[in-house]
């Protein structure tokens, strides 16, 4: 028997290669649809990390102005940082926006960061419009850090090289090494100023403050004025400054006074935010004010001439007088309104008949205040 067995089976192999084929096939469809879904994955946690890829620069620098509108400084800081990464940048706009950063930060208390952000801002560019900024900054954290000795090294960093003079900056005090210039000195003197005139600016024009300020400016010209003034906050500085290094701001009294400063100046900022929002004295104002009041507003009569009469003043000669009057009357009446108003939001009850004295207790049902 020559002939050999042939034991294959033709058709059930190709069946069997065709499947193979196919089972190929949806296996890389598979494989394709799963890197597919992982890239998106990945897309989209990207964009949860870093917020929507999608906003434009100008988008994202609305936003960060935005959040910084609403006191969220560390959310806004974050935004910037988002900017940062969201391309390439000049030099020049990568270090005003790492500047910008560096004050969200310090806004919100993270004065650590603050500084690295300034220095990152300060190594990527240098800027001559922020150079004085940075100085003041990076000066500002460390001492709000309580952090002296650091400062010091610090201050000697930037104070090291010969800068060529220019107007101001003759160094009028040194505290260690830190330099005090005329500059510095006028800064200080118009910041003083201008805490002194934040209650009023409320209700005053432009104008109004402007001759306001220049009028108080005026009397810190002569070199004594200059000199008292340099030495009161010295004095108010050194002080400061050892307080914070003996961390009496750690101790119980101190921060209970702290509080209460601290509420009442609240307080007032607010109230000063209502006035600035709800008075606005124009000249018809006063002029009215001034004609429905004018009987207040006489000089007496001379009582060894009975032929004289009483003089009225004019206008422009109590002007200022009629000014302060109205806004006392209109500041009042605001800040009666903004107490109601808080009063009702926040359901204060005072019980009147729990501080009567007990024969002149009425009633004992709780009252609202009064109106």
């Amino acid at each position: 028997m020559d002939e050999k067995l042939d034991f294959s089976l033709p058709e059930k192999k190709a069946k069997n290669s065709l499947m193979q084929k196919i089972s190929i096939v949806l296996l890389l469809v598979l494989i394709a649809l799963t890197l597919v879904n992982t890239l998106k994955a990945t897309r989209n946690e990207t964009s949860v990390a870093r917020g929507d890829s999608s906003l434009s620069h100008e988008q994202v620098k609305q936003l960060a102005s935005q959040l910084a509108g609403r006191n969220l400084y560390t959310r806004a800081a974050r935004v910037w940082q988002d900017y940062l990464s969201s391309g390439t940048l000049p030099d020049t706009e990568r270090a005003k926006t790492l500047f910008q950063i560096g004050t969200l930060l310090e806004k919100a208390g993270a004065y650590e960061e603050a500084i690295e952000y300034y220095y990152r801002s300060e190594m990527t560019a240098e800027i001559s419009e922020l150079e004085s900024q940075l100085n003041v900054h990076v000066k500002d954290c460390f001492e709000k850090l309580g952090m002296f000795s650091a400062l010091r090294y610090e201050l000697m960093d930037r104070t090291s090289f010969k800068q060529q003079e220019q107007p101001g900056s003759k160094i009028v005090a040194e505290i260690g090494p830190e330099k005090i210039t005329e500059a510095n000195l006028e800064a200080l003197i118009e910041d003083t100023i201008d805490n002194q005139l934040a209650p009023m600016t409320a209700f005053m024009t432009t104008e109004q403050k402007y001759e306001q300020k220049k009028k108080m400016m005026e009397q810190f010209k002569a070199p004594a004025a200059k000199s008292q003034f340099l030495q009161s906050w010295l004095a108010q500085e050194v002080l400061y400054r050892d307080a914070l290094e003996q961390e009496l701001m750690k101790e119980p009294e101190v921060k209970k006074v702290i509080e209460e400063v601290t509420r009442g100046i609240l307080s007032q900022q607010l109230v000063n935010k209502e006035l600035a929002e709800k008075i606005n004295i124009t000249q018809t104002d006063l002029q009215t004010y001034y004609q429905a009041n004018k009987d207040k507003y006489i000089e007496p009569a001379d009582k060894e001439d009975p032929n004289s009469v009483d003089r009225q003043k004019s206008f422009d000669e109590v002007r200022e007088q009629v000014m302060t009057e109205l806004v006392s009357r209109k500041s009042q009446d605001v800040q009666n309104d903004l107490i109601k108003q808080m009063m009702d939001k926040y359901n204060v009850i005072i019980h009147t008949s729990a501080l009567s004295e007990a024969g002149e207790i009425k009633s004992e049902t709780p009252e609202k205040t009064a109106q």
